[in-house]
């Protein structure tokens, strides 16, 4: 089981605190999360009920190809693999090329969401 953490934080925000770090300003401690999203609504897409389902059935079943996990999940390759390239890049799956064959496998298991309200100004 792996827990990974997720913030989230507004694209003004986020560029901020990168800068921030670039210029030595900020250092980020060591729980903080390592993936951000925009929004609680790109998070619940990414990590939506469907998606949920398939990193259950990956973790369940070890398909040892996307043709395997295109008939266990009944989804047509085509989203399978843009919707596992997606969680890839989040972090969430691993996809190996095993003799030729794209293998996935979920590396995170369990997630921890960070977020608050820390700015806001009336003019």
């Amino acid at each position: 089981m792996k827990i990974m953490n997720v913030g989230i934080m507004s694209q003004e925000d986020y560029k901020k605190r990168t800068l921030s770090i670039v210029r030595g300003e900020y250092k980020p401690k060591k729980n903080e999360p390592k993936i951000w999203f925009e929004s609680i609504k790109s998070l619940s897409q990414v990590l939506s009920n469907e998606n949920q389902e398939l990193l259950k059935l990956i973790i369940k079943c070890k398909p040892q190809s996307l043709t395997e996990l295109e008939i266990l999940s009944h989804r047509k390759k085509s989203n399978l693999s843009r919707t596992l390239k997606t969680l890839e890049n989040y972090g969430i799956v691993s996809l190996n090329k095993e003799k030729g064959k794209i293998v996935p496998s979920v590396t995170a298991t369990d997630f921890k969401l960070e977020f608050g309200l820390n700015s806001f100004a009336c003019n």
